[in-house]
């Protein structure tokens, strides 16, 4: 019995111990939650009875070079409805959907949906908001929020870039500094009870305020830009061109000043346009850049002392063979000093040059020149041109790309380039956002004038400058590109496209082009234009170079720069002073007995009309026979064409 008593005794002070082991546990849980963790369950209470809806943050504004806005964040209504407080009647929906132009379905389903809180429109317009106000409908409710808006419309729209609803940039500066831009968003909360019914009255103190995003400002003038804009479009509207771009940059410092391109958009109707508007060609597009290389080999050779000034290099009167294929001058040649190879654009005197600089230097070069790599400019897709590695260059090839053919480069890497031989050698970084600052005014960037690299040396700068203003003088082939009072270093460019069907060169498509920069002595600018697919005459020297003269000449006024010279312009004698032929199917080349033949141009994989073209260049009467791409043809590509004898392709649907 005393045992028992004595179990008995030690259970209870067990399960007594057990009581007070769990009481301390609950004791101590309860410190942790109400005393401990006070605040974040508080914190987790009231989030149970509220609901936050995130608000467009207000971004950043951008500036050009001068402080001129052009992109802003304005202060719009913004419109929600509690559908729980909305009488969600026909005639409701009706006044809705004809006020905020929307689909009366769309606008009944948000009435009836049974949620406590939905967006009926964002960022309406002002007449939108005074509308739907004055129609003082129970739980129709605004806010105020941050929309995008694009002052002067297409200036400057392909750098700029725009963003979306939310809003995130999606092209241009304004996705590429998106983090920096966007800033920290605010918030509205509303109220809800157990049942997740709106329990808001009024938004105006339940509103949490964001930050605004950070400020850029460009190296672009809005000017400037605009005078580039309207210039370049012109020119592509007279020529009837697909595209165009055009590119000013301060050759001292590698500031652009404007950079535009054709066909352009209005960002704030961004969805109205074609996404291909969207692009900024300058450095997006790459093109077979024509004569306008001869430029840098020339520079090349000259500093590397392979030619001189005055030695006289034969162009053959005209035409040479290199590897059984014909390359041609536009006009016979037979001794020409360099300058007078850029003067004329003389293929021939361009490859015999290319051929003693030897292609592994002349590959370097144009590297050094920034050829085939990006520029770094700070946009979004940017290409960086082609250029084949000197191992796969044969003695054509060599030819070839010594006149601007069988490689590719963007516009932007081009007036680059030439700015470097304008700023004495010195190859200089690209830039377009000058500084950028914070909310509360301070620079947190900078952007200084960088040097890339030394090119060539200063004496041969001066050199190829000088041979770049015999272009634009009587005689050469830009002389339209000549600005009255100002002596301008430039270079035209002509080249055929490469028909994607044939993989050879198009007949009627080609990229003309003119790159220069004034006052040639003192340059403050260098300016590229390029006309893709021009009809009719489609010379860079005809096309490019008065748009270059024309922006040049309003530019230089705006900028308060003095004239140098007299103001006369060159006397154009013919059109054919300003021609420069881009590579084609050779016609005549084949002589017999001294008398020069006819010869079959190469028709394989053309289609109908470009046959016809030939042929009208040509004079040449040939058969066509069927429809589509061309399969057979006689005679056979090259072979002289006998007078009396049957000419004829044979054409034919692709398979």
């Amino acid at each position: 019995m005393e045992n028992r008593e004595k179990w008995m005794r030690v259970r209870i002070r067990l399960i007594g111990f057990c009581f007070i082991l769990a009481f301390g546990f609950i004791v101590a849980r309860a410190f942790q939650l109400q005393v401990v963790g006070q605040d974040l369950w508080a914190e987790k209470a009231v989030r149970q009875h509220q609901k936050t809806i995130a608000l467009t943050p207000q971004r950043g504004t951008i500036f050009d070079r001068n402080g001129e806005s052009m992109a802003v964040s304005v202060e719009v209504d913004s419109v929600y409805i509690e559908p729980n407080k909305v009488s969600a009647t026909s005639r409701t929906a009706k006044a809705l959907a004809e006020v905020l132009s929307m689909k009366r379905s769309v606008v009944k389903a948000k009435l009836q949906a049974k949620k406590s809180f939905i967006w009926l429109k964002r960022q309406v317009t002002p007449r939108e908001s005074e509308l739907i106000r004055a129609l003082d409908i129970e739980g129709v409710r605004f806010i105020k929020e941050h929309r995008r808006y694009y002052p002067n419309s297409e200036i400057g729209a392909q750098v700029i870039g725009f963003t979306g609803l939310d809003p995130k940039g999606l092209e241009g500066l304004e996705l590429e500094y998106d983090n920096l831009m966007l800033g920290r968003g605010g918030y509205l909360v509303m109220g809800r009870d157990a049942l997740g019914r709106g329990l808001l009255n009024s938004s105006d103190d339940q509103i949490q305020a964001g930050e605004k995003g950070r400020d850029l400002y460009m190296t672009l003038d809005k000017n400037l830009q605009y005078i580039a804009e309207k210039e370049l479009a012109r020119a592509v509207s007279e020529s009837n061109a697909k595209s165009g771009t055009a590119v000013v940059l301060d050759p001292r410092t590698g500031e652009v000043l404007a950079m535009s391109s054709q066909p352009d958009y209005n960002p704030n109707a961004f969805f109205k346009h074609r996404p291909g508007d969207w692009r900024n060609r300058a450095l997006c597009d790459s093109f077979e850049p024509g004569s306008t290389i001869k430029v840098f080999l020339m520079a090349a050779a000259l500093n590397e002392g392979v030619i001189n000034r005055r030695q006289k290099i034969n162009c053959e009167n005209g035409s040479i063979e290199v590897s059984g294929k014909i390359v041609h001058d536009h006009r016979p040649y037979s001794l020409l000093t360099p300058s007078e190879i850029i003067k004329f654009s003389s293929n021939i005197g361009a490859y015999k040059i290319g051929r003693a600089l030897d292609r592994n230097r002349y590959y370097n070069y144009l590297r050094d020149f920034g050829f085939g790599q990006k520029t770094e400019i700070g946009l979004p897709g940017e290409v960086s041109g082609l250029i084949h590695q000197p191992t796969r260059w044969f003695d054509v090839d060599l030819a070839a790309i010594s006149f601007g053919q069988g490689l590719t480069v963007t516009p932007l890497q081009l007036a680059t380039a030439t700015a470097a031989i304008a700023n004495g050698g010195y190859l200089m970084a690209p830039y377009v956002v000058e500084k950028i600052v914070d909310s509360y005014g301070q620079v947190t960037m900078k952007q200084q004038p960088r040097i890339r690299r030394k090119v060539i040396s200063s004496e041969v700068a001066d050199q190829v400058r000088d041979m770049m203003v015999r272009v634009t003088e009587k005689g050469g082939t830009g002389m339209l590109g000549a600005v009255p009072g100002y002596r301008v270093a430039g270079k035209t460019g002509t080249a055929q496209k490469v028909d994607p069907v044939t993989g050879g060169y198009s007949v009627d498509k080609s990229v003309s082009s003119f790159v220069g920069f004034v006052p040639a002595d003192d340059p403050r600018l260098v300016i590229l234009v390029l006309i893709d697919e021009p009809q009719g005459k489609a010379y860079g020297g005809l096309v490019a170079a008065p748009v270059f003269s024309r922006i040049a000449n309003q530019s230089l006024r705006y900028l308060k720069v003095m004239p140098t010279e007299k103001a006369t312009v060159p006397v154009l004698n013919t059109i054919a002073d300003l021609i420069e032929a881009p590579i084609q199917p050779p016609i005549y080349d084949i002589r017999v007995s001294g008398v020069e033949m006819p010869q079959m141009p190469d028709f394989f994989g053309m289609s109908y009309r470009q046959v016809m073209q030939v042929m009208q260049k040509s004079g040449l009467n040939i058969k066509l026979k069927g429809t589509g791409r061309v399969i057979a043809q006689s005679p056979d590509p090259g072979r002289p064409i006998s007078y009396g004898n049957e000419i004829w392709v044979k054409l034919a649907p692709a398979s």
